[in-house]
């Protein structure tokens, strides 16, 4: 790996973080493509490229995750009772999409994480939402069966899943913005886990993969990513405390509708460096 490589993970890392603290989210949309321009760059395949991206960034989430919601449960914003049914219900369906995942083409995987990132980013933007919690946020049924798709996607996806949680917490189950940014967080801890444990087992005899994989996940990247994550998400959950819930809202509508114009190559299309 090369220098330039190394800063390019360290300053991911950073914004990880940040992201992840602030919006309840792990940040596996801005480590996907980082980490798929290096692996490619190292001269691996697409498949592979986008398996060890998926399987680095669950491992990479874990410790971010922990970090931000430590920091949000100080606060009081985790809603441990639903973090704790969804999280648990959601660990199997994301070991489940973790092997899916290693069996399907990389480019399907891209298309796949944009199209329900947009999906969801619509439904957030058009939906009605209020900041007053209601009892559909306390049926631990509806926790559970909310989970499972959940859960199935961030194996898939190879993503902590609150890019998809944070906005079923404020639509489905009427969460405040801001309780639904740290029980999201609280959710990967078991979500993720899930994941990486079905992104080991199934690239444990894969060859190809570059040197210091655990199955389909590269430890000197992970360290990397992680070294400055962690940090910064005690920032970013500071920053969500402060910020109005409306903008918090906004700004992760925002966020969605760029990953998914990201992951499908639109901006790629139009030749803009973004």
């Amino acid at each position: 790996m090369t220098a330039a490589y190394i800063l390019i993970l360290l300053g991911t890392g950073i914004t990880v973080g940040f992201a992840s603290g602030l919006l309840g989210v792990g940040g596996g949309f801005i480590m996907a493509p980082v980490q798929y321009m290096v692996y490619t760059g190292m001269g691996l395949s697409t498949d592979i490229a986008m398996r060890l991206a998926f399987g680095t960034n669950l491992l990479v989430i874990l410790p971010t995750a922990l970090s931000g919601t430590w920091r949000h449960h100080k606060k009081g914003a985790v809603r441990w009772r639903a973090a704790v049914i969804m999280g648990s219900c959601g660990t199997a369906t994301a070991f489940g999409g973790a092997t899916l995942a290693t069996h399907l083409n990389g480019e399907v995987l891209k298309v796949l994480f944009a199209v329900a990132v947009m999906l969801a980013g619509i439904r957030m933007l058009t939906a009605r939402i209020t900041e007053k919690e209601t009892p559909a946020g306390n049926n631990p049924w509806l926790f559970a069966a909310w989970a499972l798709p959940i859960g199935l996607l961030t194996g898939l996806l190879g993503i902590g899943g609150g890019i998809l949680a944070v906005p079923v917490l404020v639509i489905a189950l009427r969460f405040k913005i801001r309780h639904a940014v740290a029980t999201s967080l609280a959710i990967m801890l078991f979500t993720s886990t899930g994941g990486i444990i079905g992104y080991i087992v199934n690239g444990a005899d894969i060859t190809g993969l570059p040197p210091y994989s655990l199955g389909y996940i590269h430890l000197p990247s992970w360290l990397l990513l992680m070294t400055t994550s962690i940090g910064m998400a005690q920032v970013g959950a500071i920053t969500a405390h402060k910020l109005a819930a409306p903008k918090l809202r906004f700004i992760f509508v925002i966020l969605m509708f760029y990953l998914g114009l990201r992951m499908l190559g639109v901006f790629e299309w139009l030749g803009w460096p973004l």
